[in-house]
């Protein structure tokens, strides 16, 4: 019986993945993987049943996102995603923001975006994506430009700079 049910599970999980490509696959393989090892660790009585329920609820918050994301941009690309509870704020910030303060696409410090909250076995999950290293250095230098040319300045003062940009090209959707 059990093992009836746990092949309907997986094929049902496999069908779940069909609709996304080889690179979103891999990471819904990697979360089975992370799940495989918390269960071993529970099993071997390494850890206690709450940090069992808080990760395997983290876990299938990121798959909630990961799914998500492929979704909305119809594209095999997945940024490294972060999933924290808000006591576990301070594991990504020095200076914590409030949850309730957070808007959805917001950036902190160059190198997170905020990209939702997603409930996941009872408990509240905040993901954000880290920024690959061409994305903080587009942001920072967007940001420069904008300190750099002030607001009530002539038309004529800002200019755009109308030769082939030397950075990479962007994803067709941002999540």
């Amino acid at each position: 019986m059990c093992v009836a049910l746990a092949g309907s599970a997986a094929a049902q999980t496999a069908q779940e993945e069909a609709e996304f490509g080889p690179v979103v696959r891999a990471y819904f393989g990697y979360l089975r993987a992370q799940q495989e090892v918390v269960d071993d660790r529970v099993s071997r009585r390494e850890v206690d049943r709450k940090y069992y329920v808080r990760n395997s609820n983290r876990i299938r918050s990121l798959k909630q996102m990961a799914m998500r994301i492929a979704r909305e941009t119809e594209n095999d690309f997945l940024p490294e995603l972060e999933s924290v509870a808000p006591d576990e704020f301070g594991l990504l910030f020095d200076a914590p923001p409030k949850p309730e303060s957070l808007r959805v696409g917001e950036t902190f410090n160059y190198m997170l975006r905020f990209l939702g909250a997603v409930r996941s076995g009872g408990e509240k999950f905040y993901l954000f994506a880290r920024l690959d290293p061409y994305e903080q250095a587009e942001l920072r230098k967007k940001d420069a430009a904008q300190t750099a040319t002030p607001a009530s300045a002539p038309a004529s003062v800002q200019t755009l700079s109308t030769e082939p940009s030397a950075s990479r090209p962007r994803r067709v959707n941002q999540p």
